[in-house]
């Protein structure tokens, strides 16, 4: 068994569909490496689901202007978990932000302070989720192969700034966190 908690963030209906405005073209590639990671952390798994707020507050005001698309209850469609993740998702943290690194994640974390982030968008809830569990002390690994960004330049782009955080963040692979020869 790995170590560590495994947090697939964000492995939704609206990242997945290629004809939502949110898709995230590598979405396929990035939940084969999920797929591969899932057997090694058993129960230590937990699911993360993006959702709007019933009213959205602030800048998120400006925000949903932009998107009025995803103004919809937490039980539409489009923030399902995929087909293929849902009956893994023994836990699920939800929240009407980018970053997930809130309470509920990170009660799950202990005792062992390793987070193992995979999920969309690279660029965007991994990239905030990873900082904001890095400054709380948590070991936060990313296998790159586990991810996917908006597109292939900001996943790359969002790899090499989250490498930037070494020793807090590291950027590695399915294999590497598998314990695999590569």
């Amino acid at each position: 068994m790995t170590t560590g908690l495994l947090a697939v963030i964000d492995m939704q209906h609206v990242f997945a569909d290629p004809s939502s405005p949110w898709a995230a073209p590598r979405f396929p590639e990035a939940a084969a490496g999920v797929r591969r990671l899932l057997p090694a952390f058993g129960d230590r798994v937990v699911f993360t689901r993006f959702l709007a707020p019933a009213k959205p507050e602030g800048a998120w005001r400006a925000y949903y202007d932009e998107w009025p698309f995803a103004l919809q209850p937490p039980d539409a469609q489009l923030w399902s978990l995929t087909p293929d993740f849902a009956p893994h998702a023994r836990q699920v943290v939800d929240a009407p932000t980018f970053g997930k690194w809130i309470p509920e994640l990170a009660r799950l974390l202990a005792p062992d302070n390793r987070l193992i982030l995979t999920g969309v968008s690279t660029d965007c809830c991994v990239l905030s989720t990873a900082l904001a569990a890095a400054d709380a002390g948590a070991e936060v690994l990313i296998p790159a192969d586990a991810c996917a960004g908006a597109d292939d330049d900001s996943h790359t782009r969002a790899l090499q700034i989250m490498d930037l955080y070494r020793p807090l963040i590291r950027v590695t692979s399915v294999a590497e966190v598998l314990g695999e020869a590569g």
